[in-house]
């Protein structure tokens, strides 16, 4: 894992000189030693090219700890409407984000939280794309942090324990790994959910 830490902090320094705005240069910075952020957003439709971000929770983690009393958990108001079919999974409606922060405001705070630090997550990809979209007009470039997806994690253990036909949802393998569940979809919730994941297979 140390490999791809390493990556990402070569990757940053090369992308930094491209930094739109200088406000946001401390995500450029060396991690905190062995601190990560466990990330989860709860969107407006399914297509990360339009998707606005509705809610956002992010917890610190520092070696084998999470630091569940030092998390970030926003509401956001979007500009257009939810897709009926997203609010069947998160449940959050129309009338449930009026009083939601604007979204510059929201990435501002986010940026700030999670500074450097490497980003862990459950098919993390979606929301870094989303992220990435939003974040383009106030950094210029792709968010720098280094990511680490935990279904992939779980992947690699599987293989390694010579059991390639792996059932990646999360049910699976937070009962594999026998590790308590949580009310889904709420972002909290899932953002903490990873975070177990990854110290239980980072050992």
């Amino acid at each position: 894992m140390s490999g791809l830490i390493d990556y990402w902090q070569r990757w940053r320094r090369s992308r930094s000189l491209a930094l739109a705005n200088p406000q946001f240069a401390y995500l450029w910075d060396a991690p905190p030693a062995d601190e990560y952020i466990s990330l989860d957003c709860e969107m407006s439709c399914l297509d990360p090219r339009q998707a606005e971000i509705l809610s956002i929770a992010a917890i610190r983690m520092k070696g084998s700890r999470i630091l569940l009393s030092e998390h970030l958990k926003l509401l956001v108001k979007p500009a257009g409407q939810i897709d009926p079919a997203s609010i069947a999974v998160h449940g959050l409606r129309h009338q449930d984000v009026q009083e939601g922060m604007a979204i510059e405001d929201a990435l501002a705070a986010l940026l700030h939280f999670i500074g450097p630090r490497p980003l862990i997550g459950y098919y993390l990809e979606f929301d870094l794309a989303v992220l990435g979209r939003l974040l383009k007009p106030t950094l210029g470039v792709a968010l720098p942090n280094a990511r680490i997806e935990v279904s992939s994690l779980f992947y690699d253990h599987m293989v390694t324990a010579h059991r390639p036909d792996v059932d990646l949802s999360l049910s699976h393998i937070l009962q594999t790994l026998n590790l308590p569940d949580l009310p889904r979809h709420d972002p909290l919730n899932d953002a903490l959910l990873a975070a177990m994941v990854f110290l239980k297979l980072r050992g």
